[in-house]
């Protein structure tokens, strides 16, 4: 696989809700900072709602991490279940009753009361020990009209200052339309937070990538150029998921393959066509090459021209010439008085002594 090539410690697009990915865009981080504090306040009923492959069981994932101790949760993955299999799971979650005492106990047999009662009196006792409990059911589009009522009556358990269970449903945008049928209003009524993840940006797409690729191996040296990041995005339409399936399909074959990757995937571009260079200062550096190719040109044509013509035409071209370049002549040293310098200038011609005559011949010596 590529990440061995690569040198990841692991696959960078898993699919899975790894929360360590998530990466928080503005949605996301409003999103998870409103469920907190709807937690902490213990409001009760709570809606997270997003399209497909947006992030939401995920973000569920990194919101039960950052809870307390004293938070005691359960996570609802499948929402086909019947009133007394849901409730089985939250004590099970809980810890209130375990895995065998359900399968052979009298647990197994207990009816829908039973069941509500003892989670009753488990809610209570986390008053001695200021603790409370959050139960979030992922997939929520899919709970039946007869769950969803069971579940408003469960939000019913509290006491004359607080709510003793906070519920997050969680699941696709058409959960608002579920919830705002008329056979609803009463849970409808009840949700105090309503929180929504939205697909991300262009630049939240660049940031995303990187995130995932530095959580990945701890360094961001696999990056995509910014054209691929383009096409990334106009794929993806900002969708978290398909943007790792086609990340994750472009690795294989290369990063500069975006739009191979995207046709093995079945990914068409939206009806826009492709995306248009984001600003036009993305365009200078191709605008500088070819006007530097254009001045290499010149300068080869302006050359061939000289080379090819006859020295005889140069002559006659009177061309003037160029001046001399004055002589160097430093007369001060380097110093804060300015010595002058006189050790670098030239001295002066000294005249050569006339030869003596011989005293006796009259004539020249040395000769």
């Amino acid at each position: 696989m590529y990440e061995q090539y690569y040198g990841f410690v692991q696959p960078p697009f898993t699919l899975t809700p790894d929360p360590r990915f998530l990466y928080r865009s503005e949605s996301h981080e409003e999103a998870i900072t409103l469920l907190q504090q709807a937690i902490r306040r213990k409001e009760g009923f709570i809606v997270l709602t997003g399209d497909i492959g947006t992030g939401k069981t995920t973000s569920c994932r990194a919101l039960l991490e950052q809870l307390d101790a004293s938070v005691f949760t359960s996570l609802i993955l499948n929402p086909f279940l019947s009133v007394e299999e849901l409730l089985r799971e939250v004590l099970l979650d809980f810890g209130v009753i375990s895995r065998e005492g359900v399968r052979s106990g009298r647990i197994a047999t207990a009816s829908k009361h039973e069941l509500i009662s003892t989670l009753h009196e488990f809610l209570l006792s986390l008053m001695a020990i200021h603790g409370s409990a959050v139960l979030i059911i992922d997939e929520a589009q899919h709970l039946s009209m007869q769950v969803l009522e069971q579940i408003r009556i469960i939000s019913n358990l509290e006491t004359n200052e607080s709510k003793l269970l906070q519920i997050v449903l969680v699941g696709q945008l058409n959960l608002l339309d579920i919830l705002a049928a008329a056979e609803m209003r009463q849970l409808d009524q009840r949700i105090s937070i309503r929180a929504t993840l939205k697909p991300l940006t262009r630049e939240e797409v660049e940031a995303y990538i990187a995130h995932r690729l530095w959580v990945a191996r701890g360094s961001t040296a696999v990056t995509f150029e910014p054209a691929a990041l383009d096409l990334v995005h106009a794929y993806t339409r900002g969708v978290p998921r398909v943007i790792n399936l086609l990340c994750d399909r472009s690795l294989m074959q290369a990063p500069a393959m975006i739009e191979e990757a995207a046709g093995s995937l079945g990914l068409k571009l939206p009806a826009t066509g492709r995306p248009k260079r984001r600003a036009a200062a993305d365009a200078w550096p191709g605008r500088w090459r070819v006007a530097a190719f254009a001045a290499v040109v010149v300068v080869l044509l302006v050359g061939a021209g000289l080379w090819f013509t006859p020295v005889d035409q140069l002559i006659e071209a009177n061309i003037p010439p160029l001046p001399a370049a004055p002589a160097y002549q430093p007369r001060y040293a380097f110093g804060p008085k300015a010595i002058p310098r006189t050790d670098l200038l030239m001295p002066p011609a000294v005249p050569t002594p006339p030869i003596p005559a011989n005293p006796r011949t009259s004539e020249p010596a040395n000769r």
